[in-house]
């Protein structure tokens, strides 16, 4: 059994248990696991262990090897936050429509977002292959500094039946340090995993555009920022960064209309589409492509692309630490996250008990016409206080 199914047989379980959703019940069990951490053979590596949000852990851990210490939910507000993308696609060879969500800042990768916002350089170092990047790994490790790097995750060897959907995707880990010749990976698991130099090689390679990039954080000259000082300039950036995903352009293309608000509204009026082929009845409707469309809106909207509740109640966190530690007037940018959070959360509740096509899409449909206006609030909310 893979450690994703494991982890939605635990969550099911605690659902059954105490009559959480099933976001709420996934937020608990992956944030209040106890981190095993290693520091005799990784002393410079804060640790690893469970994450809330993956990209946001990595970068954080990432940054106090370097001596910049920010909470998850900072590193996550200053990556960009939250976002939205919907897509289905359709292939030849495919037995039904495939589909997908993404509900963090995209597409830019997080950690450049996050040095950008903070006034740090993100030192990138690309081999044309494995062997020469593994050796330029090797002396950043030699040297007590550990790295970010951009793998495909099928070829993780502890990741089994990975989704094809997001088989070669980029998948971030950070490469703690090694013990003996195995390589010491930070994966947000519930310690830091091993991989031969092989192992971590092939996974390496299957990200095909990214030349083998080794990244790390470079510490600035006379010791680290004041983090409390870089912090109070960086929030405003990424707050707009966030108005602006949301509101778009993002790629300044056709597939725009994808992301951000429009993309929720695209959502909603699909799922509620009872006419044409694009709406989810006549996509999703039939017994496999339903359990596929169920299965991907519980994963899309609690780990995949995202983190519980669609991230939006981590985003929710940032805005209060935020409030709390800049001019910024945040609050009630915050409480219009987490009030959007919830309903994020009834969506993943109905998709993790749907049976029936009809009465889930129903419900679903719903629930995303006011997420509509949630968002709209939020947005607002957000535009509101960077322009005081």
């Amino acid at each position: 059994m893979t450690k994703q199914r494991s982890l939605k047989l635990r969550v099911r379980e605690r659902m059954e248990r105490t009559g959480e959703t099933y976001s709420t019940a996934h937020r608990v069990i992956t944030s209040r696991r106890p981190v095993r951490r290693e520091p005799g053979l990784v002393p410079s590596y804060p640790g690893g262990g469970p994450a809330v949000h993956r990209e946001s852990a990595l970068v954080q851990r990432l940054l106090a090897s370097a001596g910049v210490e920010l909470s998850e939910a900072m590193a996550c507000g200053l990556g960009g936050g939250i976002g939205f993308m919907y897509a289905v696609f359709e292939y030849k060879q495919a037995p039904h429509p495939l589909l997908t969500f993404v509900t963090q800042h995209h597409p830019r990768p997080w950690a450049e977002e996050v040095a950008e916002n903070l006034g740090l350089e993100l030192q990138v170092r690309t081999s044309s292959a494995a062997p020469a990047a593994l050796g330029k790994l090797d002396a950043l490790l030699s040297a007590g500094t550990p790295a970010l790097l951009t793998v495909g995750k099928a070829g993780l060897p502890w990741h089994e039946g990975v989704d094809p959907m997001e088989a070669y995707d980029p998948y971030d880990v950070v490469v703690a340090g090694k013990d003996g010749d195995a390589y010491l990976v930070d994966d947000c698991g519930e310690s830091l995993e091993r991989a031969s130099a092989a192992e971590l090689g092939r996974a390496w390679s299957l990200h095909k555009k990214g030349r083998f990039a080794v990244r790390t954080f470079a510490v600035p000259e006379g010791g680290p920022k004041d983090t409390a000082t870089a912090v109070r300039s960086a929030v405003r950036s990424a707050v707009s960064t966030t108005v602006a995903h949301m509101t778009g352009p993002v790629l300044g293309n056709a597939f725009d209309v994808n992301f951000g608000l429009s993309g929720i509204e695209k959502w909603a009026a699909e799922v509620a589409d009872v006419r044409t082929k694009r709406g989810w009845r006549a996509r999703f409707g039939a017994p496999a492509a339903f359990r596929h469309a169920m299965g991907r809106v519980v994963d899309c909207f609690t780990s995949q692309y995202g983190s519980p509740g669609a991230t939006r109640p981590l985003y929710a966190e940032f805005l209060r630490e935020a409030d709390a530690a800049t001019p910024l007037d945040l609050d009630a940018a915050a409480g219009a996250a987490a009030a959007s959070a919830r309903l994020w959360e009834e969506v993943v509740a109905v998709a993790a008990a749907a049976d029936e096509p009809e009465a889930a899409f129903t419900a679903i449909g719903a629930l995303a016409e006011r997420l509509v206006a949630a968002e709209r609030r939020l947005v607002e909310r957000l535009e509101a206080a960077i322009a005081a």
